[in-house]
C-alpha cells in the first residue's frame, strides 16, 4: 500500500510538472540585452504561444563578480525580457522576478548560467492554473452578524397628548440589519391616503421599524425607491414624493443625510405588465422598497 501511495503521489508531482512548460533565453557575459539571434528565438517562441499565460520569468548570472553584482545584472536580464513580452503574452499580476545571481546551483558551463527562464502554462492547461502551480485559495467563511434583539412594539407620544402604540415586524427588522448591499425589501403594509404622499396613521409602525434598525446599525445606508400602479406616466411625481416622505422622517429623527437617498420610479418597474388584471396586481406595482446600499 505504501509503495503504491508513493508512486501515484509521484505520478501527481510529473503531471504538475509536465503542465508548467519552459523556455530560456542567454545573454552574454555581463550584458543584459539579448543578442539579435536570441530576439529571433524570442519573437519566435511569441509567435508560437500567442495563447499560453507566463506565470514566473527567473534571471541567472554566471559566478565572475560579487554576489550583489550578479543579482542586480539577473534583475535587469529579467526586466529586458518582461518588457519584450508584456503587451504580447498574458502574464500573471503575481508573476516571479526571481533573481538568483551566483546563488543558484551553477552549471559547468557558464554560458547556461547566463540566461533567463520564461515558465508558462499552455491554454489547455490554463483551467488548472492554480493546481499547476501549488497554490491553495483560503477559504474565507464569512462572518454572520448575530441577530440583534428588536422591540417588538413601540409607544409613541402624540402630539394632543396621547399615546399610540404600534406592533413590530421584528423579523422583517432583522432581514434589514442582515441584508447584503444590493437586496431590495418591499415595506409591506405601508399605506398612503388616496394620491397622496402622507402616510395612513395605521402604517407609522412601518416607519418606526425602519428607523430603530437604522438606530442599532450605523453601518446601514438605504435608497428608498417608490412605484405606482395603473398609470403609465407620474404626472404628479408621486413615487418620487412618497419615498421623499419616507427619507425626510428617518432623516428629522437622527438618521444622517448620507444614509438615506430616494427616488421615484413611477410605473417603469412594475411587477406585472399595465394594465393590471386586477386590484391584486395593482396592489403589487403600488410599493415601496429599499435597495441595501451598504451594510
Amino acid at each position: 500500500m505504501k509503495m503504491l501511495l508513493t508512486a501515484l503521489l509521484f505520478f501527481c508531482i510529473i503531471q504538475n510538472i509536465s503542465a508548467q512548460e519552459q523556455s530560456s533565453y542567454y545573454f552574454d557575459t555581463n550584458k543584459s540585452e539579448l543578442k539579435k539571434p536570441e530576439i529571433q528565438k524570442l519573437n519566435d517562441w511569441i509567435l508560437s504561444n500567442k495563447e499560453v499565460k507566463i506565470v514566473a520569468i527567473n534571471g541567472y548570472a554566471d559566478e565572475d563578480g560579487t554576489i550583489g553584482f550578479n543579482d542586480t545584472l539577473a534583475q535587469k536580464r529579467v526586466d529586458f525580457i518582461y518588457q519584450f513580452v508584456k503587451d504580447k503574452v498574458k502574464i500573471r499580476d503575481d508573476f516571479k522576478t526571481l533573481s538568483f545571481g551566483k546563488l543558484h546551483k551553477q552549471s559547468d558551463n557558464k554560458a547556461e548560467n547566463r540566461r533567463v527562464t520564461v515558465y508558462y502554462i499552455e491554454a489547455k492547461d490554463l483551467a488548472r492554473e492554480d493546481e499547476i502551480l501549488g497554490i491553495v485559495k483560503e477559504e474565507i467563511t464569512p462572518k454572520l452578524k448575530p441577530k440583534k434583539q428588536f422591540p417588538e412594539a413601540i409607544v409613541i407620544q402624540n402630539p394632543n397628548g396621547t399615546e399610540s402604540t404600534f406592533e413590530l415586524d421584528v423579523a422583517f427588522m432583522q432581514e434589514v440589519d442582515a441584508a447584503k448591499p444590493g437586496e431590495k425589501l418591499k415595506l409591506e403594509n405601508l399605506n398612503f391616503q388616496l394620491n397622496t404622499f402622507a402616510i395612513v396613521s395605521e402604517s407609522r409602525g412601518k416607519l418606526y421599524e425602519l428607523l430603530i434598525v437604522m438606530q442599532q446599525n450605523s453601518e446601514l445606508s438605504i435608497d428608498i425607491q417608490g412605484h405606482l400602479c395603473c398609470m403609465p406616466t407620474d404626472r404628479t411625481n408621486l413615487s418620487y414624493q412618497r419615498a421623499k416622505a419616507i427619507a425626510q422622517f428617518l432623516r428629522m429623527n437622527g438618521i444622517e443625510n448620507s444614509r438615506v437617498t430616494f427616488q421615484g420610479f413611477g410605473s417603469a418597474q412594475p411587477i406585472y405588465p399595465l394594465p393590471e388584471k386586477n386590484e391584486e396586481e395593482r396592489a403589487a406595482n403600488r410599493r415601496v422598497e429599499i435597495e441595501i446600499v451598504k451594510n
